[in-house]
């Protein structure tokens, strides 16, 4: 007899569904799984087999054959489990087939007949309502954030019992979690009250999040780099439902959230400087998703920038251009999201002294060190920003930063970009076309812009980054009209670190 099950393979950062065929037929009892699996997937065949014992199921004595197609598609991991014993229970008649095509089944098992949780659950209820099925079962663990998406029923189960039961039509003994899709408790988020002095960073940084722009901060050591970088999650706009789905998507399928409720904060990720490019954007011989990918829709902070590995600096090039990275790996392709603010810290040189009397670096250190950060990468960087040592004065008075009304100035920075470019854009990620519809310049700010550029200070990209800037600034004063003083600080933030140039008038 042949039986059919659907269940779901994660495919890069997505599920795609995968139709477990289990046939059934004399011979000598043998137990075989085709279609690409990995070692989790060949593994398999003993968990399902004791599990469905141990169950007080009979495990069929025949050849059994089980096909996970398309078998072009690697499959890996555990979670096949479920849905090939279901398939083999359905062929041997011990389960109901009536509902198997419209319900989705995913899951690992443990020997007893447990049902054990796995990575991806979010993606996994995403595909079924995608696919058109109408319910899915999962274990109990993994039951609430499956029920985090709308549209499809979500049956919980504790062990291969209750998963019967739900094929059956017959209600089980588990208590399933609520529906409630709750944002997950916000975790501490470090205050920019604690910023002594600043105000050229700090307003950079309102920039930056206002407008989604990435940002460079350079500076001897001590001077607060790190902690002004840690403090930009702080006055970012929440995020709204669609993307805490797709943020907690991406960071369920990593094994960095469970708990079945959606994130309530923007990811702020801060890898070592010995990251590999890989580690970075993302690959690998198993490809999985880099630190640029699970800092999607937040922040990815890389601290003492020119003691990263030039490789792993010049392939997140492509991926801050496009909001994405391809990773292609044995012919096929894995598509990993890239929106991330790229803030970034370092030291003007070798010791951090650059152009102080303690500085112990000769000419030819600072320009080596210096040249460590290539000039594209350079140039995607919007705003660059020197951290000086703030005054003593400074260290003992009140912070003149207030969190709150810097966050509210952000949002109203951002609720203005919706409504011109629609929910979500900000003006960091504008096209060329929209450059052009909403960035329009009087004759004294385009010549302003136009003599930058002629002089050699801008790149027809930091021409375009320059104009994103002024955009933001402006909507920070919440003017529609692009000023020549935003323009002028646009500028102003392109000027390479170490540039002591002014911008003339």
């Amino acid at each position: 007899m042949l039986a059919r099950v659907t269940t779901f393979a994660i495919d890069g950062v997505r599920s795609r569904p995968i139709t477990v065929e289990v046939d059934l037929h004399a011979g000598l009892p043998a137990f075989t799984i085709v279609g690409l699996g990995d070692q989790a997937v060949r593994e398999s065949r003993e968990r399902v087999r004791t599990a469905i014992q141990n169950s007080g199921f009979a495990f069929p004595q025949n050849r059994v054959t089980v096909n996970l197609a398309p078998a072009d598609l690697r499959k890996r991991g555990p979670g096949f489990d479920m849905a090939i014993a279901v398939g083999i229970l359905a062929a041997s008649g011990q389960v109901p087939i009536d509902l198997l095509d419209r319900i989705a089944v995913y899951g690992e098992l443990a020997l007893g007949g447990e049902l054990r949780g796995v990575r991806g659950a979010l993606a996994v209820a995403e595909g079924t309502r995608e696919s058109g099925l109408d319910a899915l079962i999962v274990p109990n663990e993994c039951a609430r954030e499956a029920m985090l998406i709308g549209g499809i029923a979500v049956h919980g189960a504790s062990d291969m019992r209750e998963m019967a039961s739900v094929l059956a039509g017959e209600p089980t003994s588990s208590s399933l979690p609520p529906l409630a899709a709750a944002r997950a408790k916000a975790r501490e988020v470090p205050d920019l009250g604690d910023v002594r002095g600043q105000v050229q960073a700090v307003y950079a940084l309102t920039t930056a999040a206002a407008g989604g722009h990435s940002l460079l901060l350079s500076g001897p050591p001590g001077t607060g780099k790190t902690m002004l970088a840690r403090r930009l999650p702080a006055i970012l706009p929440p995020l709204t439902t669609n993307e805490a789905i797709e943020v907690t998507r991406i960071h369920s399928i990593a094994g960095l959230h469970s708990g079945g409720q959606l994130m309530a904060v923007r990811p702020f990720r801060a890898p070592h400087h010995t990251i590999s490019a890989s580690g970075l954007v993302g690959g690998g011989s198993t490809p999985a998703p880099g630190e640029a990918t699970l800092a999607h829709l937040g922040v990815l902070f890389l601290d003492e920038l020119a003691e990263f590995a030039r490789p792993a600096l010049e392939a997140l090039r492509q991926p801050l251009e496009d909001g994405r990275v391809a990773i292609v790996r044995g012919q096929r392709s894995a598509l990993y999201p890239t929106l991330t603010m790229l803030v970034a810290s370092t030291n003007p040189c070798p010791c951090g002294y650059a152009g102080q009397p303690r500085c112990r670096c000769g000419e030819a250190d600072i320009a080596r060190y210096q040249r460590r950060l290539s000039g594209p990468l350079l140039d995607r960087i919007d705003l660059q920003v020197p951290v000086e040592r703030p005054t003593a004065a400074e260290l003992v008075e009140p912070s003149p930063h207030d969190t709150d009304a810097i966050r509210a100035q952000v949002l109203q920075a951002r609720e203005r970009q919706c409504a011109r470019l629609g929910d979500g854009a900000c003006n960091g990620r504008m096209s060329t076309a929209e450059l052009r519809r909403h960035v329009r310049l009087d004759s004294a700010s385009d010549a302003v812009l136009h003599k930058s550029y002629a002089e050699g200070r801008l790149s027809p990209r930091g021409h375009a980054r320059v104009l994103r800037v002024a955009r933001t600034i402006a909507d920070l004063r919440g003017d529609d009209r692009v000023a020549k003083s935003d323009v002028f600080a646009a500028i102003r933030f392109r000027q390479e670190i170490g540039e002591t140039a002014e911008v003339a008038a």
